[in-house]
């Protein structure tokens, strides 16, 4: 397998620009997922990256190679897409070793790398069936195993979970890491899904109108998005944010909101006097009684959704709207007065006019170096 190094990566169709600017370094054998909305440019990247389409500019390198202009020929990689694209007058076995028989590789090794590829998938009790009557999942397998017996460099994957229905997505998730992990492979993974992301990744980028806004593990990801746009797009509830005026701010480690000081991390600063939005996770939230604490918001309870272990929280504030993730065994009646809190571990500052978090210049560098490396 081999490292990806992608550079200023510019596409432009006529007057519009899809992918703006993008550096990123796929190292050996990392999963690597491209998330965004759609329209977002991270198929067009990935398109790219595969030869399917050439850059406006910039530079691609596979393994130490230039191969900014080659096309997809010409590039040691496999391509799985949302749709199986499967032969349906073959069955499973010539449908896996249709690109090794395109390419001459003798009988014996075809046979071979088809049923290790098939046990890898663990559809080898199918290898002589129809594709046509196999499920969906089955199917996904199908078009896995045409990619995994090229033996390839590197894979791409384009949303191949997406025409799955929610069950088999999960289960296929599962199932992708794991065959990541056995084949060691270097994988770019194209997905508008955070749940799939997160779970499969060991590195993210996060896209939003052909620009990657960070770029970082899923952990780091959803505890310090860079942007208001990360916060509101990974999680489930998104991001809350509460919106005040920089110019009431009390210090570098905490801000205040309608007379009450709200600590920060120490890693954070406040810069300015302009507009700030504080960010908080659902799970960030502690309600407790009215005037329970001086330190705490008033908030309404306006209802609640129960979620078997927990239980998702709608508040209304003076400050807005917020969700809270809270234990289910925790009563929460629609109407009820109560006060809220928040966690300082965790909690992120925003500049609300740009949508860029505030950060400490410690870890402005360190996010600087690691995004470039």
């Amino acid at each position: 397998m081999a490292e990806i190094r992608v550079d200023n990566l510019v596409k432009r169709f006529g007057g519009f620009t899809a992918v703006r600017d993008t550096s990123f370094t796929v190292a050996d054998g990392d999963f690597f997922c491209l998330l965004g909305p759609s329209g977002c440019g991270k198929t067009t990247t990935l398109r790219m990256v595969a030869g399917l389409e050439l850059p406006s500019s910039g530079s691609i390198r596979l393994d130490g190679e230039d191969v900014t202009f080659k096309r997809a020929r010409e590039r040691d990689i496999a391509m799985v897409f949302q749709l199986f694209a499967l032969y349906p007058h073959m069955n499973v076995r010539k449908n896996i070793a249709f690109p090794l028989v395109s390419m001459g590789v003798p009988k014996d090794e075809t046979r071979r790398r088809v049923e290790g590829a098939a046990r890898t998938l663990r559809i080898e009790h199918m290898l002589d069936k129809p594709v046509s009557g196999l499920s969906g999942g089955d199917r996904q397998r199908v078009a896995l195993g045409r990619a995994i017996v090229r033996e390839p460099k590197a894979f791409m994957m384009d949303e191949p979970l997406g025409a799955l229905d929610a069950e088999f997505r999960h289960l296929m998730c599962g199932e992708l890491r794991a065959l990541h992990d056995r084949l060691k492979a270097t994988t770019v993974y194209v997905t508008h899904d955070q749940l799939e992301a997160m779970s499969m990744a060991d590195v993210i980028a996060v896209m939003n109108e052909g620009v990657i806004e960070q770029l970082g593990s899923p952990q780091e990801i959803y505890d310090r998005p860079n942007s208001m746009f990360v916060g509101d797009f990974i999680g489930s509830p998104s991001m809350n944010f509460v919106r005040f005026d920089g110019a009431t701010t009390t210090g570098a480690t905490a801000v205040t909101i309608d007379g009450t000081a709200v600590a920060l991390p120490a890693l954070r600063e406040t810069r300015g006097a302009g507009p700030l939005a504080l960010g908080v996770r659902p799970e960030q939230i502690v309600i407790g009684e009215p005037g329970a604490t001086s330190a705490a918001l008033p908030a309404e309870i306006f209802g609640a959704e129960y979620l078997g272990t927990n239980q998702i929280v709608t508040l209304t504030t003076p400050r807005g709207t917020l969700k809270a993730r809270l234990p289910a065994h925790l009563g929460a009646r629609a109407g009820d007065r109560v006060s809220l809190s928040f966690k300082p571990e965790r909690l992120s500052l925003f500049d609300a006019a740009t949508g860029k978090a505030i950060r400490s210049a410690l870890h402005e560098a360190a996010a600087t170096g690691r995004n470039h490396g």
